[in-house]
């Protein structure tokens, strides 16, 4: 292999290994070429959340459980709809990023709540509701 050749393949790696340390996330994903905003607007669906004291996961919308669907606009408005059987409600509010954007803040009804993201790509979006050292319930929502 001649010089040229190595030295771009030592280039080619270097740039992978920056790339893949450029993830602002825990859980990924390690680059994007969509912006934060762009992959957080849209409606999502929660699938589980699971107690990290107990490891107890609850899923959504399975055998009678209760539904909540998430819809956050380009605007910043958010609507919140939990059903339960024939029961339902709807929520609406405000969301917003931190300044570097690694809480979801969302306001309902005057009472602003903090999530810290540990996933977010255009499918996934995975929250954690304590923001302290210690992880709490991680609530996994998924693009509709």
């Amino acid at each position: 292999m001649n010089n040229q050749k190595k030295k771009i393949l030592a280039a080619a790696g270097v740039t992978a290994m920056v790339v893949a340390g450029c993830g602002k996330y825990e859980d990924g994903p390690g680059f994007s070429l969509m912006s934060k905003k762009s992959r957080m607007v849209g409606t999502w669906d929660a699938i589980s959340n699971t107690d990290s004291q107990t490891g107890v996961t609850d899923n959504f919308c399975q055998n009678g459980n209760y539904c909540v669907q998430i819809t956050m606009d380009e605007d910043n408005k958010l609507t919140q709809k939990i059903s339960y059987g024939t029961y339902s409600y709807t929520y609406t509010g405000t969301w917003s990023f931190n300044d570097d954007k690694t809480l979801l803040q969302w306001t309902e009804g005057g009472n602003t709540q903090s999530y810290e993201i540990k996933r977010l790509t255009n499918k996934e979006l995975w929250l954690d509701d304590d923001i302290t050292s210690v992880d709490g319930d991680i609530l996994k929502l998924e693009a509709k």
